[in-house]
């Protein structure tokens, strides 16, 4: 059933997105300069890497590394990258990946390639044998103001529970937190 789900609901949202995706390249190409899709190498089922696109929101030079490991991430981000990235609508891509069946519409949120802390914590708990998801029960618990070891709590707390119900509920509480920009710092 998860499947199917993720499915139709990927579908819906790029049909009901699809103007304002287009919208968006279209604002991307006119404000900076490389590709309208930034591929970000993520851990995936199994601690597989897996290519992730997102709407490019930083400027092409930017290192290869959490947002908050920048000194100065906002120095990174282009003309329309704070707006995308406060809206989350550079994720909107990930709808793809979710037809494609590397992602889930919820999961834990895919580590990048290089945040082996957070792998390893995973892996430990087992959280690796997860589907990754566009939005997780730690991204309506605190987002990015959670610590490594919370968001690792979080992500376990979901392996444990996890049902449709939960997964309707974490997709409403996700809608809630863009709308309200609740704990989105960068």
């Amino acid at each position: 059933m998860k499947r199917i789900s993720d499915i139709t609901i990927s579908i819906f949202a790029l049909i009901f997105f699809a103007i304002p995706m287009l919208l968006i390249s279209l604002l991307i190409i006119t404000t900076s300069k490389g590709p309208i899709i930034y591929w970000s190498k993520r851990v995936g089922k199994n601690n597989k890497i897996f290519a992730m696109p997102k709407f490019r929101s930083m400027l092409v030079k930017t290192p290869d590394v959490a947002t908050h490991l920048l000194k100065d991430h906002k120095n990174y981000l282009t003309p329309i990258g704070g707006i995308l990235r406060h809206t989350s609508l550079d994720e909107l891509p990930q709808f793809f990946s979710v037809l494609k069946g590397d992602m889930s519409i919820v999961g834990p949120r895919p580590a990048l390639h290089n945040q082996k802390d957070l792998v390893e914590l995973r892996t430990i708990k087992k959280i690796h044998f997860l589907l990754p998801g566009i939005t997780g029960l730690a991204q309506t618990s605190g987002r990015d103001d959670l610590s490594i070891i919370d968001k690792v709590k979080f992500d376990e707390q979901y392996l444990v529970n996890k049902s449709l119900k939960l997964d309707f509920k974490i997709i409403l509480n996700t809608i809630f937190y863009i709308i309200k920009r609740k704990d989105i710092s960068h």
